[in-house]
């Protein structure tokens, strides 16, 4: 496995309105995209765009969310996650799970249209981390 460039920081938060304002009216982000629900993973989501990656945003679904979860833990929401491409998921979770990384779950499409994983905080410094398939054209 081939660690690629850092695609995006996950934050999540109680409200993707209230952040947009606050990555547009404070930081003066102008690249927002238009929010989304991805029900399939249980978040509403938002991508503001940076010079050089994204910011996720990334809103509970509903109760059942796992970000709802992290939010009851950190009711003002925060940095839930780092997402790194790789050329290959498959061979990225053959890879780490032979150095003993735990992967959670199975990879499934994420809000980028490609396979995502998830790596366990513990095998990662505390980090959890998401490897993203890189997109068509990248």
């Amino acid at each position: 496995m081939s660690l690629g460039r850092l695609n995006h920081v996950g934050v999540a938060t109680p409200s993707i309105t209230a952040s947009i304002a606050m990555y547009r009216d404070i930081l003066g982000a102008d690249a927002i995209g238009a929010p989304f629900d991805l029900p399939a993973q249980g978040v509403k989501v938002c991508f503001i765009d940076a010079p050089n990656t994204q910011i996720e945003l990334i809103e509970p679904y509903d109760d059942s969310s796992p970000i709802a979860g992290f939010l009851a833990r950190n009711p003002a929401g925060g940095q839930h996650h780092l997402c790194f491409e790789v050329a290959d998921i498959h061979a990225a979770i053959a890879d780490l799970t032979a150095k003993g990384a735990r992967v959670l779950g199975m990879p499934r499409i994420g809000a980028h249209g490609t396979p995502i994983v998830f790596v366990h905080p513990r095998d990662m410094g505390g980090v959890l981390i998401e490897l993203m398939e890189t997109p068509a054209g990248h």
